[in-house]
């Protein structure tokens, strides 16, 4: 008889090692990853949190200058053209300056808000509203007696000045 006897004895069990699949990723690498990932994160995350401050002061003054040249380029044009333009070029200043939305307002809503020129030094805030409203006028009516375009030009060059002179540093 030919039997093969059944042996009941124990053997040891394979190594959980020997079960995983080789690979070429070794857990320092996986650890180095995942800290270089950290750090870029953290880098930038600090770096965006610093707020840059802008330099008022240079933007004023190229407001300034680009409002100085927008006027000095009106050409001869009728007076309530000549108004709407240094409006504009005024509004486009203030917008700036003052960091105010006046370049997209009506002039009545404008001078209905009170804060618009606060910024400003008192002596500008007084010269503002009633040049501003005298350039309204022009705008809006059909016609001014005794006003010519370089006058209009010339009282928005001054008022310009003013504000320049009584701006937030």
């Amino acid at each position: 008889m030919n039997e093969k006897s059944t042996s009941f004895e124990l053997k040891e069990p394979t190594s959980p090692e020997a079960l995983v699949p080789a690979s070429w990723v070794e857990p320092w690498m996986v650890a180095s990853f995942v800290l270089l990932l950290l750090a870029v994160l953290a880098f930038f995350t600090f770096k965006k949190k610093r707020p840059s401050v802008p330099d008022m002061s240079a933007a004023n003054r190229a407001a300034h200058a680009e409002a100085v040249a927008a006027l000095a380029g009106i050409g001869d044009v009728v007076p309530r053209v000549a108004a709407v333009q240094c409006s504009l070029i005024l509004r486009r200043y203030l917008s700036v300056v003052a960091g105010d939305p006046a370049l997209f307002e009506t002039h009545e809503e404008y001078v209905s808000r009170h804060e618009s020129l606060k910024r400003f030094t008192e002596d500008a805030r007084n010269a503002a509203k009633p040049a501003l409203a005298r350039l309204a006028a022009i705008k809006y009516s059909p016609a001014v007696a005794g006003t010519d375009t370089p006058q209009v030009v010339a009282e928005s060059q001054a008022l310009l000045e003013i504000l320049n002179q009584g701006a937030p540093a």
